[in-house]
C-alpha cells in the first residue's frame, strides 16, 4: 500500500506546485477586464495596491498569530500589481495611448505607500526574517515604478519604443526565412486594413458634397 501512497503523492506535488496564486480577488479580475481604457485601469491596480498597502498596516498593528503568512502574501500580491501598473503604461505608450491622468495618479500613490512600505521594514518586527525578502521587494519595486512615473512621458515613450524594437529584432533574428516573411506579410496586410478602414456611413450620392450654408 506504501508505494501506492508514495506514487500518488509523487503525482499531486508537482501539479499542486503548478499551481500559483492569483494576486487579484475574482471581483478585482472583472473589474480590470471591464476597464479597457488604460487610465481607468491604471486607477484601478492604484486603488487596489493601496487596498493591501491598508491591511498590511492592520496586520502590522496586530499581534495576530501566524500573520507572517498574511503578510507575506500581501506583499507578495502588492508587489504584482506594481509590475502590473508598469507593464499597463508600457503598453499603453507602446501603442500611443494618452496615459498621462494615470501615471499622475500611479505617481502620488507610490509616494504615499513607499515610506508606509520602508516603515515595516524600519520598525524590525520579531516576524521579520519570514517576509523580509518579500518586503525588500516590494518597497524596491515601488522605488523603481515610482522613479518611471515621474519621468518624462515623451521619454519614457521613446525607451518603450526602442525596447520593443529591439525585442523584435531578436526575435526575427533567430526566425526561420520562411516564419520571418510569413510574419511580414501579417503585419503588412494588418498595417494595410487600418489604413484603409471604413469610413462612416453617408446619405450622399457618389459626387455629391454637403453645401456650405
Amino acid at each position: 500500500m506504501k508505494p501506492l501512497i508514495l506514487f500518488c503523492l509523487a503525482l499531486a506535488l508537482p501539479l499542486a506546485a503548478q499551481q500559483k496564486r492569483d494576486f487579484l480577488t475574482a471581483d478585482e479580475v472583472d473589474q480590470i477586464r471591464i476597464a479597457q481604457e488604460p487610465n481607468e485601469r491604471l486607477k484601478l491596480y492604484v486603488h487596489f495596491a493601496r487596498q493591501r498597502v491598508d491591511q498590511l498596516q492592520q496586520l502590522f498593528a496586530s499581534s495576530k498569530s501566524g500573520r507572517s503568512v498574511l503578510i507575506h502574501d500581501l506583499l507578495d500580491d502588492y508587489t504584482h500589481i506594481i509590475d502590473a501598473v508598469d507593464t499597463v503604461t508600457d503598453d499603453a505608450l507602446k501603442r500611443k495611448v494618452p496615459v498621462d491622468l494615470g501615471v499622475v495618479a500611479v505617481a502620488q500613490a507610490e509616494k504615499e505607500m513607499l515610506p508606509i512600505l520602508q516603515k515595516f521594514a524600519d520598525s524590525e518586527p520579531k516576524d521579520l526574517s519570514r517576509y523580509e525578502l518579500t518586503l525588500k521587494q516590494a518597497i524596491e519595486t515601488t522605488s523603481d515604478s515610482l522613479e518611471l512615473a515621474q519621468e518624462d512621458l515623451a521619454g519614457r515613450s521613446a525607451d518603450v519604443l526602442k525596447k520593443a524594437d529591439r525585442e523584435q529584432k531578436e526575435i526575427e533574428a533567430v526566425m526561420q526565412p520562411k516564419d520571418l516573411e510569413e510574419k511580414r506579410a501579417e503585419e503588412k496586410k494588418a498595417e494595410t486594413a487600418q489604413k484603409g478602414q471604413k469610413k462612416p456611413p453617408t446619405l450622399l450620392r457618389k459626387g455629391e458634397a454637403v453645401k456650405k450654408q
